[in-house]
């Protein structure tokens, strides 16, 4: 026998909330069940919603126990965490006080160290993993400090560090002494000298004398055709050989 709907809500109330609701599946759901209050059976109903009669039973159970808030999708609650209370309040008390060197055997809590003290502490087995989401929840940060001696003096940390050197500045003497010479004899021109310009240097200034242009004739180059009448005009211009006997 299918399980009824609750009387309080009626088909006309699951309808109006499925068109105010912003969340896709609720709405969905709320359409399914209002078909039920109208008299359409459970496996209409399920086509109706898209799953299957079983799934449709476990609406109508949340809709009976919550009302219209319980057909909205929940995050599932997952394992049950390691730690409870106790354990959490000694891990904070552990991480407050550090670790004791001749106990220990660290001078620095890490989360393996940590594992293993809540192991031999109170028989709980926890990864590093776990163990740092627990740190991170109560609180504290995985720093990579220092790591300090418990039997370190701090009147003796002073004496060993080592002062920044002082800015450097030039002294009275150098600033006040003349420029150096360079290897060629003459006096190094300061930094901050200007060249000076010219008088008739610049877009205003008068015009000067015009340079002198010469003239050059230009000998024509030979080619390939002025080669043979070249040659041509050489061989005439040669005075007559006379034959000897």
């Amino acid at each position: 026998m299918p399980i009824p709907l609750r009387a309080d809500y009626d088909a006309a109330g699951l309808r109006a909330a499925a068109r105010r609701t912003k969340d896709a599946a609720q709405a969905r759901r709320l359409l399914a069940l209002a078909a039920v209050y109208d008299g359409v059976s459970r496996t209409e109903a399920a086509r109706i919603g898209g799953v299957t009669v079983q799934i449709a039973r476990d609406w109508v159970v949340r809709f009976n126990a919550q009302g219209p808030t319980g057909l909205v999708d929940r995050k599932a609650p997952g394992h049950a965490s390691r730690l409870n209370h106790t354990h959490r309040a000694a891990l904070a008390e552990v991480l407050e006080s550090g670790p004791i060197p001749a106990i220990h055997g660290v001078v620095r809590w890490r989360l393996i160290d940590l594992c293993q003290w809540l192991w031999e502490e109170h028989r709980v087995t926890a990864a590093k993993q776990t163990m740092s989401r627990e740190v991170r929840a109560l609180g504290y940060r995985k720093l990579s400090a220092r790591p300090r001696h418990h039997a370190q003096a701090e009147d003796a940390i002073e004496n060993f560090k080592k002062p920044s050197p002082p800015a450097w500045r030039t002294s009275r003497a150098r600033k006040a002494s003349p420029p150096a010479p360079s290897r060629s004899g003459s006096p190094m021109r300061p930094v901050w000298a200007r060249r000076t310009r010219s008088l008739g240097a610049g877009p205003g200034a008068a015009p000067g004398p015009r340079r002198r242009m010469t003239s050059v004739r230009r000998r024509p180059t030979s080619s390939a055709p002025s080669a043979p009448r070249r040659a041509r005009q050489q061989a005439s211009s040669c005075p007559t050989a006379t034959p000897q006997p």
